[in-house]
Formats: C-alpha cells, structure tokens, sequence
C-alpha cells in the first residue's frame, strides 16, 4: 500500500495537482554543493570504471577509522536497501526464521517474504511508548532464527531505543546465538543520544546509509560493518549483481564524511523545528502520538480509523500520507514524513484535520 500511494501521488503531480507529500521519507534539502562538485570533480578525472565490489579503499578506511574496525569490515552498498538485502538473503536463503519487532520499514517484510522465510513479529504499542518487550522477544527466538532486524531510531515511529533495554535485546539474542541486523540510518541525526549496536558485544551487524544524513537518497550509498568472514560473502553477491557503487558516488560520500558534523548539525535542527511544529498542532486534536526522538517521522492514532481508505481519499485534497498498515498491525495509524517546508507542514496537517472530522 506504501507504494501504490506513491505511485497515485506521481500520476497526480503529473496531471498538474499540487500534492504535499508526507508520505516519503526523502529529505526535501538538496545535496550540500560540495558533495556535488565532488563527484563532478571525480568524473571529470575519470573515475568512471568498474572498481572493487567491496568499495573503494580509501573510503572504506574512512569509515572503518570512525567505528575503529578494520577496512575489511566494512562494505560499500547501493544504499542500504541493497544492504538489507544482501544480508536478509545471506542469512535466509538456507530457510529459517526472522524476528521483527513491529511497526517496522515495509522493506523488511517484503524482502522476507521474497526469501520464502518465516516472520515473526513482536508489536509494539503507542501505550508503551512503543518499548520492546524483551522477554516475548526471547520468546520468539529459537534455533532456527537466523536474524533480528532491530531499526534504532525506528521508522516509522521515530523513537529511540532505550540504552538498558538495547542491551538487554542483545544478551537475549547473543544468549539465543542469533545474529541482530541493526539498521541505524537515522542514528547520526537523532534528536537524543543513540547507541549503536557496535558498542555491545557479539558479531552483529550495522548498517547506515548516506542518504539521510546528507541528503543523498538518488545516489543509493549505504555500508555495512560486518565480520570480514560475512563481508567477503557481501563482496561476491555484489560482483554477481550490480557490480561496485560508482566510485565517483563513492567520491562524493568521502566529501560528505569530511562535512559530516556540520551538514547533520543542520539538517538535524532543521527537523527539530518541523517536528516540534507538528507536534504542536497535533495536540490539539484527538490524535494519539509520540514526540519523535529522530527525523523524520511522526506515527499518529485516530480511533477507529481505517487508514488506507483514509490515505486513498486523502489525495483528492492534495496530501499523501503512508497508511499505518503498511508497517504492520496498525490499521488507525498513520506515517506522516516531515520532509516538506514548514508551510507545508502547516497546510498539510490542517488538510489532514478537516478530512479526520
């Protein structure tokens, strides 16, 4: 459903309607210019080859000096969709189980179930503020789980995970010897303190993307940190596949690593500011939410909602939302991507409210 609404969206707009779209998680800030003269640069030299499937060196250094690993941990990917992948089908293409805490990214679902592997969800609930119960998370787990896809900060709720019940969530998987896919792509922009699954112990794997951090999302980079056991399994599903990640891409991220302070800095502030907007307008109504502790995303409750009726009949006034099913059992819920001005935000929300009356 997530993405027959973005594609009715783009049939509107190419039809000429005016179409808010909170519905996408693609920061509407351009490329900082510097990244982008980067990778022109980079062209312009020729760096338009075939190159290592496992990423250039030189960035792969970089990132392996900012999580203090190895350079032969770390793998280049074409965003980290890609990434997920490649890890969802290393692990589940022999059979076996992943567990899921939900509401989760609908990508995680859908790869799962292209793979032909057993899912296994653990909701959690705006009550709780969307905690993880980590007993019934153990309880899921058995010996043919093969993953646990941990989203911290979570799309689309946009909390963070507890320092204490993160560590918890790891003892049980370590405990249970199933491997955690942690996928951190908003970690760097985080409203609050973050920890990564990196800072516990166990050989699990990290995945980050540039495209949120940095406003990159059409360039499709991401990486992963791996064991390098697992990363040279990585390396040969790339040659097979889409070969390397241009390097003039893999230029363009170096820059971005040299600015990475000051672009999250900004884009993180930017934001705080919308979600602090829309969180002032949405406690005026009778909707259910949580404050967001990350861009981009607000998840919001109406009672007795059917959302993907709601999101389809929302598009005649103009607004696209994600309806809440596609991130699980959350059929009165909503997502709404705070990646539009402020103006927008503004209208959007109010469009949202009248159609809710």
């Amino acid at each position: 459903m997530l993405y027959e609404i973005s594609e009715k969206a783009i049939q509107l707009e190419n039809e000429g309607k005016k179409i808010i779209k909170f519905n996408l998680g693609d920061p509407d800030q351009p490329t900082p210019h510097e990244i982008i003269e980067a990778a022109f640069e980079a062209m312009k030299q020729g760096k338009t080859k075939y190159s290592s499937s496992a990423g250039e060196r030189k960035l792969r250094e970089e990132l392996a000096s900012i999580y203090n690993v190895s350079a032969d941990n770390v793998v280049i990917t074409a965003g980290s969709k890609w990434a997920i992948f490649s890890i969802m089908f290393l692990f589940l293409k022999k059979g076996g189980n992943v567990v899921i805490p939900t509401p989760h990214w609908t990508s995680y679902e859908l790869t799962a179930k292209s793979l032909g592997a057993e899912i296994r969800f653990l909701k959690t609930d705006i009550d709780s503020n969307w905690k993880i119960d980590v007993e019934k998370l153990g309880d899921l787990m058995d010996q043919k789980t093969r993953l646990v896809i941990f989203n911290n900060p979570n799309n689309p709720t946009s909390k963070v995970v507890n320092e204490k019940v993160f560590e918890e969530i790891v003892q049980t998987a370590n405990n249970k010897g199933a491997t955690i896919l942690s996928d951190e792509v908003y970690s760097d922009i985080s409203f609050v303190k973050t920890k990564s699954i990196l800072d516990f112990d166990g050989d699990h794997i990290l995945v980050k993307s540039f495209s949120k951090t940095f406003a990159m999302t059409g360039w499709r980079i991401g990486y992963v940190i791996v064991k390098q056991e697992l990363a040279e399994k990585m390396m040969k599903l790339n040659q097979i596949t889409l070969t390397n990640v241009p390097v003039f891409v893999q230029q363009a991220a170096l820059k971005a690593l040299e600015l990475r302070q000051e672009i999250a800095d900004k884009i993180r502030e930017d934001y705080r500011r919308r979600a602090d907007l829309a969180c002032n307008i949405l406690s005026k109504t009778k909707m259910k939410f949580s404050r967001p502790d990350a861009p981009f995303y607000v998840f919001p409750k109406y009672d007795n909602l059917d959302s993907e009726s709601f999101a389809l009949n929302l598009l005649d006034s103009g607004v696209a939302i994600a309806p809440g099913t596609a991130f699980g059992d959350y059929r009165e819920y909503f997502r709404i991507a705070l990646t539009v001005p402020e103006e927008e935000i503004e209208l959007g929300l109010k469009k949202i409210c009248e159609a809710l009356q």
